[in-house]
């Protein structure tokens, strides 16, 4: 029963959100509140699910001109040095192994997304639909990005503990810290690559919600095609 008064309750809250929309109430007369409140999870739970896939596989950072991590600032410097000085290759290999730490964090993420549209109460449904583009993003941000970076951390350092120029990386970043030149949430490569890779999942997730919202039908799910549907 608790269960039930709280699906009506935020399918009301969708149903009055959309309703000032252009669609207008012979758009939105056939949508059950039930449908509304699924309409809005789907939603965001295809979005979420959609930045997983694109991100979290073979070259979705490393072959991405959008999402490749590039070496942080403080370094390039010294890897143009390196590179003059014949370690390259090192230099190379430290990028790659970035993206392809990120590549293998990203599909940690599924579960915890999934988790945050399941338990989503009325009043962030309520800060989703009055928040415009980037409520979603804002959303997924505040419900999971402390946990998976928390996740994230530990698959990240595996990957790039095998470059040798990990150490050397870190010890730069800690005098460039002293100096400012260093964001205080990255002491270390890791939580360099950490950030950078759950930034680029949050914002294909907006991404994605902007697709649902200009083509529903495109989606090919009959109730986003029907909820979203109704304000076109």
């Amino acid at each position: 029963m608790i269960r039930r008064d709280f699906s009506a309750g935020l399918g009301l809250l969708v149903l009055a959100a959309l309703a000032p929309q252009r669609a207008g109430a012979q758009g939105l007369a056939g949508i059950s509140e039930l449908d509304a409140s699924k309409g809005l999870r789907t939603a965001l739970e295809t979005g979420a699910l959609a930045a997983v896939r694109l991100l979290g596989r073979q070259d979705g950072f490393l072959g991405s001109e959008k999402f490749r991590i590039p070496l942080p600032g403080y370094l390039q410097d010294g890897a143009r040095l390196l590179t003059l000085f014949g370690q390259g290759q090192q230099v190379q290999e430290l990028e790659v192994a970035l993206n392809r730490a990120a590549e293998q964090a990203v599909p940690m993420a599924k579960n915890l997304l999934v988790g945050a549209v399941k338990n989503m109460s009325v009043q962030d449904a309520r800060n989703i639909l009055a928040g415009g583009e980037t409520s979603v993003t804002t959303f997924f941000e505040q419900k999971t990005r402390s946990p998976l970076g928390t996740s994230f951390l530990p698959v990240v350092r595996r990957a790039t503990s095998r470059v040798q120029l990990t150490e050397k990386a870190d010890r730069l970043a800690q005098r460039a810290q002293a100096f400012g030149l260093v964001k205080m949430e990255d002491p270390s490569i890791d939580h360099y690559v950490t950030r950078k890779a759950l930034d680029a999942l949050y914002l294909v997730i907006g991404e994605e919600e902007r697709k649902i919202r200009r083509d529903p039908v495109g989606t090919g799910s009959a109730i986003l095609q029907r909820v979203f549907g109704a304000l076109r």
